[in-house]
């Protein structure tokens, strides 16, 4: 069998115990919070009298004991059925399934432009450590990397969205603009500009100092002197060997902070208004809605678990040498 085939094996059958550990984990925190549903509702709407307290709890299964709500969530998990959500009286999984793609969408372009350009600046940075651009590109991602999403967020906002008024404020595109095709995703490209310039613009900081310090090291690899001694050119020594060597740390970095980045798109779709699972949790949270935070929280977990995946082979395709001896 093909060693990839092999690994996705293993690391779906090593993911299994993970997504338990999480929903049994996410379910103990949820329980152990003060409030329900129910009292959430009751404040939205401004009270309500006993009866109604009571009526509401026993058609929302909240009158029976916690491992009992348990053990029905998780038979109606086995089956695929992520339950319903009370605050949208929707399944959660239609209400994810809704959101989830302009979450991808948001990720998936900030993750390319901070990988690419901090790639990018890393090895024009590291092609000569300590030289004047190595020194002004590093203290330039330090201080980035120093500034709080939220806070870039909201500058960009001022700057671009309100004194300047090149690009829109919020939401993900124009509300009933009746465009179709190559108009409406224009539309949403101009909406995306400042959410993904505020969640990639942190990250192309990591990227470029995790690009640059591998680059540096390998300079003073004895290969790197021998390829000098025979007479081949420093841009190519750059670009074929050095830069190219130094990826493969860039690359697990790159899993590592899918999380992280998941994390900080919460923030950024709440300062950008858009309508992701990152909104969502938040409204979740907000009106103490179990089954959909469960759902928010199981769903972003299998997204990390299946972009290390991802970027385990992508690292395996690398360097055939890593993951032999595990998918063997």
């Amino acid at each position: 069998m093909n060693r990839a085939l092999l690994l996705v094996r293993r690391r779906i059958l090593s993911a299994i115990p993970v997504l338990a550990i999480v929903v049994l984990g996410a379910f103990a925190l949820l329980e152990a919070a003060p409030g329900d549903a129910v009292d959430a509702y009751v404040v939205s709407t401004g009270g309500g009298d006993a009866e109604l307290v009571a009526k509401l709890r026993q058609d929302w299964g909240l009158d029976q004991s916690g491992p009992a709500r348990l053990g029905v969530y998780l038979s109606a998990l086995a089956r695929g059925d992520l339950g319903w959500s009370v605050t949208f009286s929707r399944p959660v999984l239609d209400v994810i399934l809704e959101r989830l793609p302009n979450t991808l969408l948001l990720m998936a372009s900030a993750t390319a432009l901070s990988f690419c350009l901090g790639s990018l600046l890393g090895v024009v940075a590291g092609a000569r450590p300590g030289g004047s651009r190595d020194r002004a590109l590093s203290i330039g991602s330090l201080a980035l990397y120093a500034i709080p999403s939220f806070w870039l967020g909201l500058v960009l906002v001022i700057i671009f969205g309100i004194q300047l008024r090149l690009l829109p404020l919020s939401g993900i595109e124009t509300i009933a603009s009746g465009k179709y095709g190559l108009e409406r995703a224009a539309d949403i490209a101009r909406h995306l500009v400042l959410p993904v310039s505020a969640l990639s613009l942190i990250y192309l900081a990591l990227y470029l100092r995790v690009m640059r310090a591998g680059m540096a090291e390998i300079w003073r690899q004895d290969f790197v002197r021998a390829l000098a001694g025979r007479g081949i050119s420093r841009r190519r020594i750059v670009w074929r060997h050095v830069a190219r060597n130094a990826l493969l740390p860039l690359v697990t970095v790159l899993g590592i902070q899918t999380a992280a980045m998941l994390g900080g798109s919460v923030v950024i779709e709440s300062v950008f208004s858009v309508p992701g699972l990152g909104r969502l949790a938040q409204e979740a949270v907000a009106s103490r809605d179990t089954p959909l935070m469960l759902g928010v929280i199981l769903t972003s977990a299998i997204f990390v678990i299946a972009v290390n995946l991802a970027v385990d082979i992508v690292y395996a395709w690398l360097d055939p040498r890593i993951g032999a001896g595990e998918a063997s």
